[in-house]
């Protein structure tokens, strides 16, 4: 028993692994090409992919938020979770690591369930509250640029249903939030978010030790 998180070793978070992972062969194909890249470290960990669609089936999700889909691995865990006639919205402004995503989507014969829009996610998350999509999407990933968080996040909260989750990443920011010599811009964002949900009667929350933090939040 701990009254504390457990520390990963190395040779802990193996074992994990090996004993909780399920990842298709797809994903795992995706997680390697993506492990090449100079920016691999934006991928997140395939044990966080797969809490997140735990999450989906919990909560009989069937349209979801992708915000920042880069190499598209979180967007096609969310899409294989999700039933025959779901979908996920992916935002994202870069042509070039959603190709890579597309390509995967159909390998896994997902891309009927992706709507992706190249375009400002802020844009597109107003466009979809134009379109009167307010309270219809079940869940929302954000892992996109750390400045636009809380206006990702306020967004995010328009368009979810009463029950419906966000999952904010990066919450831990490597550590950074807690130190508070480091005051660069995307640091205190996060750190200011950090706070302000703390404090946010709107919703439940928590804060999961998972990958590099992830906040889980779902709307009263």
């Amino acid at each position: 028993m701990s009254n504390i998180s457990l520390n990963l070793t190395p040779q802990v978070y193996d074992y994990l692994l090996k004993n909780s992972l399920r990842e298709p062969k797809v994903l795992q194909e995706l997680r390697q090409q993506t492990s090449k890249m100079s920016m691999a470290q934006m991928q997140i960990s395939p044990e966080q992919g797969q809490l997140m669609g735990l999450l989906l089936e919990l909560i009989g999700a069937k349209n979801t938020l992708d915000i920042g889909v880069f190499t598209g691995y979180s967007a096609l865990a969310a899409a294989l979770a999700l039933p025959a006639n779901g979908q996920v919205v992916g935002c994202d402004i870069n042509g070039e690591w959603t190709k890579i995503a597309k390509k995967y989507w159909e390998m896994a014969g997902m891309t009927h369930k992706i709507d992706l829009r190249l375009a400002p996610a802020s844009q597109t998350l107003q466009a979809l509250l134009d379109e009167g999509k307010a309270n219809t999407f079940d869940f929302a990933f954000i892992d996109a640029d750390k400045l636009n968080y809380p206006d990702y996040y306020e967004k995010s909260l328009l368009l979810l249903r009463q029950g419906g989750l966000i999952a904010i990443d990066n919450t831990l920011w490597d550590g950074k939030v807690a130190d508070s010599s480091v005051t660069d811009e995307n640091t205190q964002v996060i750190r200011k978010l950090n706070q302000a949900l703390h404090h946010d009667d709107r919703v439940t929350l928590s804060l999961i030790p998972i990958g590099d933090g992830l906040t889980l939040l779902r709307k009263r």
